[in-house]
């Protein structure tokens, strides 16, 4: 079996992301467990506003087809108004079975505040209904900027949570799927 790929989606557009250090740490222990890694970094596509007439503008094409490669996902957000972020939501509108349908995903949400649980549950159901299979363990990083600094996260247990993020997305890259779920046998129009 040949080494997994891990993409990692940094779901920020900020210039000193809390997000990116996570998802780059993560990225970090995947590939020290022999995994290749990409990092796809938001902030650096073009992806205007998500039309369903035209889904090849800017880097669409090239975003869609770095998620389709890859045996493995995490998916990082900061946390707005309790859920996932808009450009996260966004890029993933470019993107459908073709590129998710039994890919192993993992989250990471990362907070201002205590509680980023909330964005890891939406994005958990977002992923269901694309028939991923989502990592159960997942990584939040609460009061972000008590936590992370100088590009690195200074909480051992924060660390730990993410460091396990990426290294499962290498031990369950290659995971007999499930049959497909509800949600996506439901989610009609998503792969048109």
């Amino acid at each position: 079996m040949s080494e997994p790929h891990v993409v990692g989606v940094v779901g920020s557009l900020r210039e000193e992301s809390y997000t990116r250090v996570g998802i780059e740490r993560a990225l970090a222990a995947a590939k020290e467990l022999g995994a290749t890694t990409e990092l796809l970094d938001l902030q650096e596509f073009d992806l205007p506003v998500f039309d369903a007439d035209h889904r090849e503008v800017g880097d669409a094409v090239k975003f869609a087809d770095s998620i389709h490669a890859a045996d493995s996902i995490l998916l990082g957000t900061p946390v707005y108004h309790g859920s996932y972020s808009g450009v996260l939501k966004n890029a993933l509108d470019y993107c459908g079975f073709d590129e998710f349908e039994h890919k192993t995903v993992g989250l990471l949400a990362v907070a201002g505040g205590g509680f980023p649980i909330t964005a890891l549950e939406h994005l958990r159901s977002v992923c269901r209904a694309l028939n991923c299979w989502v990592i159960p363990h997942q990584a939040a990083v609460p009061n972000a900027g008590n936590y992370v600094a100088d590009g690195r996260i200074t909480d051992a247990d924060i660390e730990d949570r993410v460091t396990t993020l990426g290294e499962e997305a290498v031990q369950y890259a290659n995971i007999e799927p499930d049959p497909a779920c509800f949600e996506s046998g439901e989610n009609v129009g998503a792969d048109d």
